[in-house]
């Protein structure tokens, strides 16, 4: 028998009153008490009702009873929500009409079999038609019917998601159905494919779960530039190609944020940055795009391998892949500076002496993230095995992040200097009108400042000069 916290009825009571008194028959289902049944704890409080008939208007009736916020999800479907505020947040109640003449037809148009569990108010009785209980138990994904996927493509990458954010196998004949109706998945809207996707990041098990995604051809539909960047070997620093590469980026990024015992990285990651998709996500995802532009700059001279520029190229392809997945402009920047710099923290570990002026210059341009570039650029080193990569560069590499990413948090709890002379200042004393010329003799004067050539208006004042006198 499924225990039903005390808090979800306080909850569910009045919807249940509500339904008796107005005489419309509903069935709570789905994640809710999948969940239920494993034990897990929810962040969010989502209740999923499915209705006889007249969801919607049900639903609107029922946010004016509770004075709650109501908009319709699919009129076509007959689909609605119903948001209730609390001092402690807010909840959701869906409704969706029946997709079938009786309540046993509506479960068999669902997923997947753990989420055909379902709860008669009326009775207070569960309902398991689909072998639900038996197949949470065996911690197995299994698709209720043949019609599934087609019936919406989505679900081949949501076996993947319950995969492995549940820990569950994916049953072989489902498997091999999600392999057959790949293609369809080019049918799906981005939003769609993102959410999956991001379901996915979201868990310690990314890297295991693409890798399944990747042998079976599906991950390929959902990203073509995967094709390109197969096969190509990377020469001696390399051990593998750049596809394999970037998957082991990803295996060891994964391991690091695992590993990581600092508090002010694991707040960092677990900031959101639009919707539910936190940094730590997005990170993730900048390792699968960090060489994406590498087929595109492929080289071979005097017998070496070379992709110079690759970072630079990636940027286009990686605001592309941003726009079909209808990711923020946060989001497609926060990823755009990752990939851009990602090879900075490399190029300054092989400078002997890792200057004040080197530095800045690296904070300056990483804005937001100079931490995840420092990570990502750690978990790329780790990922390059070639028999020309030594113990040496590996350390020296390691011990640079180390440092920096110690610097950045120093930094950022120290209150930021001050200019010592603002752009009125420069115009007052040069007699310069407003131009981009003003902001650029203040970035200089901002590294001079950081670095110790400059501390005082005086020492600004000339070092503006000399500046100035360089400009044509």
């Amino acid at each position: 028998m499924l225990k039903i916290p005390e808090n979800y009825e306080i909850l569910l009571a009045p919807v249940y009153d509500f339904a008796k008194k107005r005489k419309v028959k509903l069935y709570l289902v789905g994640g809710i008490l999948r969940d239920l049944a494993l034990g897990r704890s929810r962040q969010s409080l989502d209740f999923d009702f499915a209705v006889k008939k007249g969801a919607i208007p049900f639903g609107r009736a029922l946010a004016r009873e509770l004075k709650a916020g109501f908009v319709i999800l699919d009129k076509e479907h007959g689909a609605c929500r119903v948001v209730k505020k609390t001092a402690g947040g807010f909840y959701t109640l869906d409704f969706t009409g029946f997709r079938g003449k009786t309540f046993e037809e509506d479960l068999a148009k669902r997923d997947f079999t753990i989420n055909t569990l379902a709860l008669d108010p009326s009775s207070g009785g569960l309902i398991d038609i689909y072998g639900a209980g038996r197949d949470l138990n065996n911690k197995i994904i299994r698709v209720i019917g043949k019609e599934s996927f087609s019936d919406d493509p989505l679900r081949v990458l949501r076996a993947f998601s319950f995969s492995a954010s549940l820990g569950f196998r994916i049953e072989s004949a489902t498997l091999k159905a999600a392999r057959a109706e790949k293609n369809k998945l080019l049918t799906v809207s981005g939003e769609r494919i993102r959410d999956e996707l991001f379901k996915i990041f979201a868990t310690a098990k990314s890297y295991d779960c693409l890798v399944e995604l990747d042998r079976l051809k599906i991950l390929e539909i959902i990203f073509p530039e995967i094709k390109k960047m197969r096969g190509i070997g990377q020469g001696p620093y390399h051990h593998l190609d750049v596809w394999q590469h970037t998957l082991e980026t990803l295996k060891q990024l994964e391991i690091i944020l695992k590993n990581n015992r600092n508090d002010d990285i694991r707040n960092l990651f677990g900031e959101l940055i639009s919707g539910e998709r936190k940094r730590g996500h997005l990170l993730k995802f900048a390792a699968l795009l960090h060489d994406v532009g590498k087929p595109a700059t492929l080289r071979r001279e005097d017998g070496r391998t070379t992709f110079h520029g690759h970072e630079r190229a990636g940027l286009k392809l990686a605001e592309n892949i941003c726009k079909r997945l209808k990711l923020s402009n946060e989001e497609t920047h926060l990823l755009k500076t990752i990939v851009l710099w990602h090879l900075r923290p490399g190029y300054l570990a092989d400078n002997p002496v890792l200057t004040p002026r080197a530095k800045f210059r690296f904070f300056r341009d990483a804005g937001k993230e100079p931490v995840s570039i420092l990570l990502l650029s750690l978990a790329d080193q780790r990922a390059t095995k070639g028999p020309l990569t030594t113990a040496q560069s590996r350390i020296r590499h390691e011990q640079t992040v180390t440092r920096l990413i110690r610097e950045y948090y120093r930094k950022i709890k120290v209150k930021k200097t001050e200019r010592v002379i603002d752009g009125f200042g420069l115009m007052k004393r040069f007699k310069l009108k407003p131009s981009p010329l003003i902001g650029k003799i203040l970035s200089e004067l901002e590294e001079l400042q950081a670095i110790g050539k400059v501390r005082s208006k005086s020492e600004a004042i000339k070092a503006a000069a000399k500046i100035i006198g360089k400009m044509p």
